[in-house]
């Protein structure tokens, strides 16, 4: 079992927050990324998407995971569990010292999680206090003018990285 920590970070100009629409425990937000069998190496061709509210039973366990899939080439079963309550949101200090924030913590058996896609349901906040909710990323930026703030905000840059945690 190997814990791997999905760590986000985006240039944001007057935008003090960017998260899930629900916050980072959000049990309907889609994580999209693909999976790397542990045994052979081979990287799944497609994004496998996980969420909070959906489990699947493990076959020969009494446990659940939010993912259960066998890899296509040699046939050798993996799991990944999310386990919540380690995310934070992004906040402007931590983007502008260039760091990363944790999103989603991730529970991997036989599998290694790779490349996250940043897609819609998104929520974020500008200086001003303005809400914009429902932000769709997969574009790979999002900018609005903040009537309130009367100025620009921009979300660019998005990056994402897979870390192991202990």
């Amino acid at each position: 079992m190997v814990n791997y920590m999905l760590m986000i970070t985006a240039d944001l100009e007057n935008i003090t927050s960017l998260q899930p629409q629900g916050g980072c425990d959000d049990p309907s937000f889609p994580y999209f990324f693909k999976v790397k069998c542990g045994r052979c190496g081979e990287l799944s061709q497609k994004e496998t998407c996980v969420t909070l509210n959906e489990t699947v039973p493990v076959p020969a366990s009494k446990g659940t995971a939010n993912l259960v899939q066998k890899c296509k080439f040699c046939g050798r079963e993996g799991t990944v569990l999310m386990v919540p309550g380690k995310g934070k949101l992004l906040t402007q200090e931590i983007s502008d010292i260039g760091k990363y924030a944790p999103l989603m913590m991730f529970d991997c058996r036989g599998y290694e999680p790779e490349g996250f896609v940043f897609g819609s349901g998104w929520k974020a906040e500008s200086a001003a206090g303005t809400k914009y909710e429902d932000i769709d990323l997969s574009g790979g930026e999002f900018a609005e003018y903040d009537e309130k703030g009367e100025c620009p905000v921009m979300i660019s840059n998005l990056r994402s990285k897979f870390e192991v945690v202990k």
